[in-house]
């Protein structure tokens, strides 16, 4: 099957820079390329130069077990693993530009699968093993792939009676044992085990096709975004400059590898740097947590904004922090969150319970790496994601009635003033932007202009150049002409002491147009009734002012949620206002 070929370069206009920025032909100098000149390839920055230089018996993984049992693998052993991967791939016929996927845990070997199917120079997608049935048929169907690498248990529950609506699909691996068992597979120890450990990547062009990440629109089908080879050089840099990565670190990045985080900064990045990568294939749990922060020795810790409000609700301000006092977490140096945006008050929490100030970040699967970040010995503004890295050109575009950045002409109108709102954008040209969405030309052309690409998040940008996430764009709410941002809103519900979660909305008025309604659920020991609420809402009038605080409060103990732990304040306007619901392939389970 031949594969699609995505568009190499974005859709720019005139003003768009010519050439790559010096910031990043400084951060590729770093790199070593294949020998011989023969190109860039990401497996070979991540593992094979470390073995070359000598540290191969560097630890890579340390994989924590559910019973907390440690075991390590150095780099020497991650590379032969993945060139045995590698080898079968070959075994098996698959090839440049085939795509593999992966359905799996935290385990070994989907570390040696990510490195042999990119040293292969197939491409790599990782799916997200939490997904039901139907997404997961719908994205191997749209990344056209042909080779799937999961276990027996997930293979029977995912994916195992939509096999035959995947005519593409060839080869399914099985790790560990029921291959036999299971029509249509193979076993991944089999293969890997007579594979060579010897694997000389073929020639890589810096474009080559690498990666493909699935994300999820307002509407339509789930976007496919294309990466290439070259992205390492972005994913190396930023690790650096955004989470003070350093080569002796232990690293632990506790987003699932099913997602953009969890391959881009939990495998690729910190591997190119040396460091050791923490793997744990335990559950949430504040005391497993806080665990392995001291008996790992973790210095550089990146999580997600609602792992930390659940640690926050363990050991909340003001109250003796006798959890996480009782661990030896000295070794910890730097702590960032991703995902969404962190609220202030966890970034208080971090300092006054942890010792540490938590950084926040923001970058998207279509940036591929992180763009703009709070770094460390920079000022921390609670609540501000930060200012652009070097080597990002970043703006606030004024928007249109739709909401979207307004393009007249072919023109966009760039926001100068300071506290303005609009579409945030960014120039493109570092080495990690998408090249395209797979199959979806005219998809991925919508996302440019006049020279920018159009990220749809709002923010705003203060006078020292600190960015301010407002919502998405069609999650900004109008009312009585004043625009509310929903996040703020969020923010402010949950500093009250009752608040566990919030998710604000814009529901229709026929005065104001709009008035914001917040659904709320509450930490134990509140009770929902008539006399929280109206404290929520002077509480909230006092903090924000009558123009911007909810005029309605809702409560609801279940709030829905995606698997990553984000309110989906479409689902709930959606309910609210009584439409369809759309894609809920990503929503949290409660059962």
């Amino acid at each position: 099957m031949k594969p699609h070929t995505p568009a190499a370069t974005p859709v720019l206009g005139d003003d768009a820079p010519a050439g790559p920025d010096p910031v990043w032909l400084r951060a590729r100098s770093l790199l070593d390329g294949l020998p011989g000149g023969r190109g860039l390839n990401i497996a070979h920055e991540a593992v094979d130069r470390h073995v070359a230089a000598g540290r191969g018996e560097r630890t890579a993984l340390r994989c924590v077990a559910a019973d907390r049992t440690v075991t390590p693998v150095t780099y020497a052993e991650l590379a032969r693993r993945a060139n045995r991967f590698a080898n079968g791939l070959r075994a098996l016929g698959v090839g440049k530009g085939d795509r593999v996927a992966s359905l799996l845990g935290r385990c070994p070997e989907l570390y040696a699968s990510v490195l042999g199917t990119l040293k292969n120079t197939s491409v790599f997608c990782p799916l997200f093993p939490a997904f039901g049935p139907a997404p997961v048929e719908e994205r191997l169907r749209l990344g056209e792939v042909r080779v799937l690498v999961t276990t027996a248990e997930l293979y029977r529950r995912k994916a195992a009676e939509r096999r035959e609506r995947l005519p593409g699909l060839e080869h399914v691996l099985i790790v560990g044992p029921g291959s036999e068992r299971l029509p249509g597979t193979a076993s991944f120890d089999a293969l890997t085990a007579e594979a060579s450990e010897e694997f000389t990547i073929p020639d890589t062009d810096p474009g080559d096709m690498a990666l493909l990440h699935f994300t999820s629109g307002t509407t339509g089908t789930p976007k496919g975004a294309v990466h290439v080879h070259e992205a390492v050089v972005a994913h190396h840099a930023t690790a650096a400059l955004a989470l003070d990565l350093r080569p002796d670190d232990v690293f632990w990045c506790t987003a699932d590898p099913g997602w953009v985080t969890g391959t881009s900064y939990g495998i690729i990045a910190p591997l190119t740097h040396g460091a050791t990568l923490v793997v744990d294939a335990g559950e949430y749990e504040a005391r497993r947590w806080y665990g392995i922060l001291a008996d790992e020795r973790v210095n550089v810790w990146y999580t997600a904004p609602t792992a930390i409000r659940m640690l926050m609700r363990v050991s909340p301000r003001g109250s003796p922090p006798e959890l996480p006092r009782s661990f030896d977490l000295s070794a910890l140096r730097f702590i960032a969150s991703v995902g969404e945006p962190l609220n202030p008050e966890a970034v208080r929490w971090g300092q006054e319970i942890l010792g540490l100030p938590i950084h926040d970040n923001w970058w998207q699967t279509e940036t591929g790496c992180i763009m703009i970040a709070n770094t460390a010995g920079a000022e921390i503004r609670p609540g501000s994601m930060g200012r652009p890295l070097p080597g990002v050109s970043a703006g606030v575009l004024a928007r249109g009635p739709e909401g979207r950045a307004a393009v007249t002409d072919g023109r966009v109108r760039v926001l100068e003033e300071p506290g303005a709102e609009g579409e945030l954008a960014l120039r493109p040209g570092w080495p990690a932007m998408f090249r395209g969405y797979l199959g979806e030309e005219q998809r991925y052309r919508a996302c440019f202009a006049d020279g920018w690409y159009l990220t749809g998040d709002v923010a705003r940008r203060d006078a020292d150049g600190y960015y301010w996430f407002v919502g998405r764009a069609d999650d900004v709410i109008k009312s009585a002409g004043h625009l509310i941002g929903p996040f703020e809103v969020e923010s402010t519900l949950m500093e009250h002491p009752a608040v566990a979660e919030a998710g604000v909305i814009g529901r229709p008025d026929p005065v104001a147009g709009e008035i914001v309604k917040a659904f709320v659920s509450l930490k134990p020991g509140f009770e929902a009734d008539d006399a929280l609420a109206r404290d929520l809402t002077a509480f909230a009038r006092r903090r924000l002012g009558p123009a911007i605080a909810p005029r309605e409060i809702a409560f609801d103990q279940h709030l829905p949620k995606t698997r990553s732990g984000k309110v989906m304040r479409r689902l709930l306007r959606a309910r609210e206002l009584g439409l369809p619901e759309g894609d809920l392939s990503t929503l949290e389970e409660t059962a």
